[in-house]
């Protein structure tokens, strides 16, 4: 008993100390950047497990990061805070890069993606959400209202979530992109080889895309796959439409992170969930927590 107390209280230090380091290495972000993300498929990252999901470091065996499906916890139960929720989202893409309109190839994987919410938007995923109405706040069928390719002011090598955030802004301002209402959902789409920056983490070492807020414009970021972490053993297209079906459900249920369904120790609705998927409508998407069937679903 005695050695096995030594090992787990070592294993405490250890976790402790690691967890240490790494916050004294993260520089400065900006405020409300630390925002639910999905976590990379494969291989581990040198960040600590606590930047992605809430883990008890000192008692955790499992390797999240094996490149594998995971089960889901058994303890996980989403709660209302009384937050937000997206009743019937309508859905706007920028395609943001130099690469988006010059790619030859390019054209045809927008169009896949715009026909993946589509047909996504008014699916089966989207009816299961219907456990967490709440009152009068209904999530139902939404609507994909179109899409813009933009090169102006486009990032190379890299992109913060702020910087993200005042073009966002920008592009509305500007009527580049519809204006915003209650409902309004701008997916982000980053050129091949831009990597975004969020929260002190970087995506293809410490998650594959994520969404968030700025007061009462709602958006998500949606690097390009082009590492092992975020294309899983799929196709682009396939890994983008899983990512993207994670941060769309997460961004209905959930859309200010922590104030609509959410569980303090596993996350959102797609974080427990994260990596195993299905198809719907033709489309690969990722399983969603159901607390009414308490499983992946």
């Amino acid at each position: 008993m005695k050695a096995k107390n030594s090992v787990r209280n070592a294993k405490r230090r250890s976790a402790k100390h690691k967890l240490a380091t790494r916050q004294s290495t993260v520089t400065a972000t900006q405020a409300g950047e630390h925002i639910r993300t999905v976590p990379l498929h494969y291989p581990k990252p040198t960040y600590a497990l606590t930047d992605l999901v809430p883990v008890d470091l000192a008692t955790a065996d499992a390797d999240l990061f094996d490149g594998k499906p995971h089960l889901a916890p058994a303890d996980a139960l989403l709660k209302y805070r009384g937050g937000p929720l997206l009743q019937n989202v309508q859905v706007f893409a920028v395609f943001w890069g130099t690469l988006w309109k010059s790619s030859p190839s390019a054209a045809a994987l927008i169009a896949q993606i715009s026909q993946f919410f589509r047909d996504i938007l008014v699916s089966p995923l989207i009816d299961q959400l219907a456990e967490y109405n709440v009152g009068t706040k209904k999530i139902g069928h939404g609507a994909f209202i179109g899409s813009a390719v933009i090169t102006a002011s486009a990032p190379v090598g890299s992109v913060s979530d702020s910087a993200i955030k005042k073009q966002l802004a920008g592009w509305i301002k500007a009527k580049k992109v519809p204006a915003r209402t209650k409902n309004t959902l701008y997916f982000i789409y980053l050129d091949p080889g831009v990597v975004s920056v969020m929260g002190g983490s970087k995506s293809c070492q410490s998650y594959c895309g994520y969404h968030s807020n700025a007061r009462n414009v709602y958006y998500a970021v949606m690097p390009y796959p082009t590492c092992a972490g975020c294309l899983g053993g799929m196709s682009a297209i396939d890994a983008l439409t899983g990512t993207s079906s994670h941060e769309l459900c997460e961004s209905l249920t959930d859309p200010v992170a922590g104030t609509g369904w959410y569980d303090d120790k596993n996350g959102e609705i797609g974080d427990i969930c994260a990596w195993n998927f299905k198809e719907v409508a033709g489309h690969k998407v990722q399983l969603e927590w159901s607390n009414a069937k308490k499983r992946c679903v």
